[in-house]
């Protein structure tokens, strides 16, 4: 996977422009604030079709524009292709490009072109919030595996359409998306837990090579394993209804649940040191860069800031 070129109109503090990038890779030094990292940002965009640092596309386009507008040509392989985005908040639709033809679907789009970003705040996966971790979980799993990606997006639609009725109170409308937020629900459910099994000697071995004891660090999941069956669903959301209603949102679901790294069976979070939030951090990374390369085929770019 290598960028070939990039293509910038109206993108944070960018200057409108596009760069042809060579073969062995970009290395940018400068003062802060000149758009190193924005750079890295539109590079990483296309990925997912969202900013590795915010969730809200009006906090990328330059001030005083209506949008922004990306373009990226790639190698994959023997190929060389093309994707493109133009998003014109506050609209919640994209306009998507793959290879000249628009695309209506980001799930179409998505992870066509692959990148992992190491940004100085990863550190937070170790010593964090949850929804990091989820975050982190649902980015390696939607690019290794575009089940989980359309999984996800169902569930997410399904969930803000439930935590909408909830506000109005039409709880008839709450019951009719529950039958969809359970069927996605359990796919996601199941491929976290399954990958985090299968990764946790990986993980282990990672930190030996940084330097930590495998031995004492650890990966879990936390979260209703019953919910990996759909049939599950129903009593959880039943039994949660009032709880629901008072909170007017979705209190059950993996949404809410945490990738939880131990250290000697306690949260690292809370009792690891500083280096090794760290070398976690690092390890984290480094099995988001492997599990996507295993899915592809071949190693996804590397965004280093």
């Amino acid at each position: 996977m290598r960028l070939v070129a990039l293509t910038v109109r109206a993108f944070r503090n960018l200057r409108d422009q596009t760069l042809d990038l060579p073969p062995a890779g970009v290395v940018l030094v400068g003062p802060n604030g000149q758009g190193k990292t924005s750079l890295l940002e539109a590079i990483g965009y296309p990925v997912l079709m969202r900013s590795f640092r915010t969730n809200r596309d009006a906090e990328l386009v330059r001030f005083g524009e209506p949008g922004f507008h990306l373009d990226l040509q790639f190698e994959r392989g023997e190929r060389r292709r093309t994707i493109g985005a133009t998003v014109r908040p506050p609209e919640r639709r994209k306009q998507l490009e793959l290879d000249g033809e628009t695309v209506t679907r980001i799930v179409a789009v998505a992870g066509q072109w692959q990148a992992v970003v190491f940004a100085p705040e990863d550190v937070r996966l170790a010593s964090g919030p949850a929804a990091g971790r989820r975050l982190y979980l649902d980015r390696t799993l939607a690019l290794a595996d575009a089940g989980y990606l359309a999984a996800l997006l169902r569930y997410r639609s399904a969930l803000r359409q439930r935590n909408a009725a909830l506000r109005q109170g039409r709880l008839e409308v709450v019951r009719a998306f529950e039958p969809p937020l359970a069927a996605a629900g359990a796919v996601i459910v199941t491929r976290r837990r399954a990958w985090i099994a299968a990764m946790n000697s990986r993980f282990g071995a990672l930190l030996a090579e940084l330097g930590e004891s495998a031995a004492d660090i650890s990966l879990a999941y936390h979260g209703d394993a019953e919910l990996a069956e759909p049939a599950a669903w129903a009593g959880r959301l039943r039994a949660a209804g009032a709880r629901d209603q008072a909170r007017q949102l979705t209190t059950v679901g993996p949404h809410r649940d945490d990738l939880v790294i131990r250290l000697a069976g306690h949260g690292l979070r809370w009792f690891g040191s500083t280096g090794q939030h760290r070398s976690t951090a690092i390890a984290l990374k480094l099995l988001e860069l492997e599990t996507i390369r295993d899915a592809a085929g071949s190693w996804p770019a590397l965004l280093l800031d």
